[in-house]
């Protein structure tokens, strides 16, 4: 209980340090906004496709990741708290506590872009298969979180932090990417649930292996 413990005080911390600083919650809004915004001109009175309308979706959320969740460990180092969490706590309370806040802050995240491209492009962004597209928006936030923390960890003690983070993240997060694009694709045709079972299994392994595996490198990783 003792681990639990410390793993809910660390996203207790990193909750109530983002509620102050609001740095990645700006962030995040300041470039869906943006990038909705963008689209909309691009589109004008252009009718795309469904997989057009899913590839575009979810490239808003990556590259709103890229500007929020690369911070995990960089604001640690800035503010000169990454000794004391070393010695506080161990790296798997560490580990976990940033996996759960990453994917609280990526789930907070589609709900905004969600939510915009519903207003804001409510003619043809339309979900049709709804059980399609909260489990692929589900198992999606839990894969972006998944390999945003362990190479949050990995580039926040390097000098180049802003360019490193999204060269490091775009191959590693490529194949999410495609799959998750495939299943939205399918929840705006109106496919059945079944349709999409396929891509469910990819990215249920994609998070199962990108956590297994960030968890055994981020003891070398954290104590570096």
């Amino acid at each position: 209980m003792s681990s639990l413990r410390s793993t809910v005080a660390v996203i207790r911390k990193d909750v109530q340090s983002e509620l102050r600083t609001r740095y990645a919650l700006n962030a995040l809004l300041m470039f869906v906004v943006t990038a909705v915004a963008t689209i909309l001109f691009a589109l004008r009175s252009d009718q795309p496709t469904s997989t057009v309308l899913a590839g575009m979706y979810w490239v808003v959320v990556f590259f709103t990741a890229m500007s929020s969740l690369s911070r995990i460990f960089v604001s640690e180092e800035e503010r000169g708290t990454t000794m004391t969490l070393q010695l506080v706590a161990s790296p798997a309370v560490v580990y976990f506590g940033k996996l759960v806040f990453n994917t609280l802050l990526t789930l907070s995240m589609t709900v905004a872009v969600t939510i915009l491209y519903t207003l804001v492009f409510s003619t043809f962004f339309v979900i049709q298969t709804v059980s399609i597209f909260v489990i692929t928006v589900l198992l999606g936030s839990l894969g972006f979180a998944s390999a945003a923390t362990i190479i949050a960890a990995i580039v926040a003690k390097a000098n180049t932090r802003g360019t490193l983070y999204p060269v490091l993240s775009f191959p590693i997060l490529i194949v999410l990417l495609i799959t998750v694009m495939n299943a939205t694709a399918k929840a705006l045709d109106g496919e059945a649930l079944s349709a999409a079972l396929g891509d469910f299994q990819v990215l249920t392994g994609y998070f199962l292996a990108m956590t297994a595996g960030s968890y055994l490198l981020f003891d070398y990783v954290w104590k570096d």
